[in-house]
């Protein structure tokens, strides 16, 4: 018996509504267990999920897998995709899936009566076979996953902002250890203290011991 319907309907609720990308990745997380040959939804942390959209597909690859960011099971990688790879942490397997470029059209040969193309689309993703309505690659990450997901315990302080730093995500400039923000990589700007590249490069600097 199918247990689609059953995550359908808990996705509706996390959600607040069910629409066709939902469908697309709860169909995705179950497929992708079906090729791992993992049973899911997992109620151990076996399966890693690294997502490329942080839109409404991967609230459905969440909910079929029971991968989540606050269970570290879970990352996104924002590439504006509603594709994802899957990793069997202790097999080592991965493999990454994708909707076919043709399973938005083909939806609507599975919902003719459909009364628009997004109806066709919900109700299509749903009756769809996965070969159909998937691609998928076998994948080798490019870093080890256990990088990835560091040990429970790792902590760091920012030579610069103080801050405490976790999972290993620390970066190294000469002697000082810094976070990805006083390294460069920061999504932010302090008002009324920008940071200058030339700040930057100075922590490189034999005199910058004392920063």
């Amino acid at each position: 018996m199918s247990i689609l319907p059953e995550l359908l309907e808990k996705c509706a609720a996390l959600h607040h509504h069910l629409c066709p990308r939902q469908v697309l990745g709860v169909r995705m997380g179950l497929y992708a267990g079906r090729l791992l040959g993992l049973e899911l939804p997992q109620t151990d942390k076996r399966l890693y999920t690294i997502v490329e959209t942080d839109g409404c597909g991967t609230d459905g690859i969440s909910v079929a897998t029971n991968c989540w960011v606050g269970r570290r099971t879970l990352r996104v990688e924002d590439f504006g995709k509603v594709a994802a790879t899957f990793v069997d942490t202790l097999s080592g397997r991965a493999v990454r899936l994708a909707p076919r470029p043709t399973a938005r059209e083909d939806s609507r040969q599975y919902a003719p009566q459909a009364a628009s193309r997004w109806q066709a689309n919900l109700i299509g993703y749903q009756l769809m076979p996965d070969e159909e309505l998937f691609s998928f690659q076998w994948v080798r990450l490019l870093r080890p996953i256990e990088a990835i997901i560091s040990q429970p315990g790792k902590r760091a302080v920012c030579d610069r902002c103080g801050e405490e730093i976790m999972n290993e995500r620390e970066v190294f400039a000469g002697e000082l250890t810094l976070c990805r923000a006083c390294a460069g990589e920061a999504y932010y700007e302090v008002e009324g203290m920008a940071v200058q590249a030339a700040q930057l490069a100075w922590c490189d600097h034999p005199a910058a011991d004392g920063w």
